[in-house]
């Protein structure tokens, strides 16, 4: 899966980065998130107002006009996008308003909820740059769940023929199975199972509103030459974001233990050399030479490298 994310990371740079503002801001964001642990949607807000400013600088691109030269769009149009906001966003956070009033906003089905619903808002680049953010909040911050198996949790995805952003469900399921952990009992199935739903309520409503709502617009929107250097810087952004993701995860592969490293409000995850995985590196030098190299694809290449992983495991523990 490492090799996976690099094989997207490579991908997304090579469309991104056009321009040298385009690489001044990837390096940016990627060194906000992996040396300062700058949040995702600051990254995110800083890129698009980079962007929105410099498209308000430079010429417009070829098919892209000023939103003052297109047509507004009629009064029926925005009082039933209005209607159709109001609609979803009651749809979307009346059950988490609810969850708040009853539970209280430090109850796990509370946190669960505003935490997806917030990640729902910027999500930006796909699952890949979310990831990241994710990641960084839902084991450091929340501590629902540790690093390894944040790991574990992107391999299932990966495996997965659905959407790898459903890796927000196994954050969400962990956080309700931990929450009643040191309780009489155990954990609960029931809690887990409620945070699971919670988790794909937050995640999947909030795409409704952007949908519906902004349906009427989306032609409008298409010629607009400062949102689209807002989105471009955006994406952008995403390709440091991605690469944070890959630096993170890589060390939590490769690596069995990480120390802290810490200057100021510099904060580096540094590896202990002596607790480098040799089966995970072997099995991630083959994934990446199948993916970069020959091009078997990702379902050829995680067959392969789950064969490989047992053998090598095999070796070592008749070793």
């Amino acid at each position: 899966v490492l090799a996976i994310v690099i094989e997207a990371l490579m991908r997304i740079a090579k469309r991104a980065l056009a321009r040298r503002l385009d690489w001044a801001i990837a390096v940016i964001a990627f060194l906000a998130m992996f040396a300062f642990n700058a949040p995702f949607p600051l990254v995110v807000l800083t890129a698009a107002l980079t962007g929105l400013l410099a498209s308000r600088s430079g010429p417009p691109a070829a098919g892209q006009d000023d939103a003052a030269e297109a047509p507004p769009p009629a009064g029926g149009i925005v009082r039933q996008a209005a209607g159709t906001a109001l609609l979803w966003l009651g749809i979307w956070l009346a059950p988490l308003a609810v969850l708040t009033l009853v539970l209280g906003p430090g109850h796990v089905l509370s946190q669960v909820g505003w935490f997806f619903s917030k990640l729902a808002v910027v999500t930006f680049g796909g699952a890949y740059a979310v990831l990241a953010y994710m990641a960084q909040q839902a084991v450091e911050q929340y501590g629902w769940l540790a690093a390894g198996q944040m790991v574990d949790g992107l391999g299932l995805a990966e495996t997965t023929p659905g959407p790898l952003i459903l890796v927000t469900v196994f954050v969400g399921f962990l956080a309700g199975w931990g929450a009643d952990a040191g309780a009489v009992g155990g954990p609960s199935l029931m809690l887990a199972l409620a945070a699971t739903a919670v988790t794909l309520w937050a995640t999947f409503a909030p795409c409704f509103l952007w949908i519906f709502a902004c349906a009427p617009y989306v032609e409008r929107l298409r010629g607009n030459r400062r949102l689209q250097g807002a989105l471009s810087a955006i994406t952008a952004a995403v390709v440091g974001v991605i690469l944070n993701l890959a630096l993170w995860f890589g060390l939590h592969v490769l690596f069995g233990e990480l120390d802290g490293w810490t200057a100021g409000p510099v904060r580096l995850l540094v590896p202990a050399w002596p607790s480098l995985d040799i089966a995970a590196a072997i099995v991630f030098v083959f994934a990446a030479l199948a993916l970069l190299r020959f091009h078997l694809g990702i379902p050829r290449t995680l067959a392969l490298c789950a064969g490989l992983g047992i053998a090598v495991r095999l070796v070592q523990s008749s070793l």
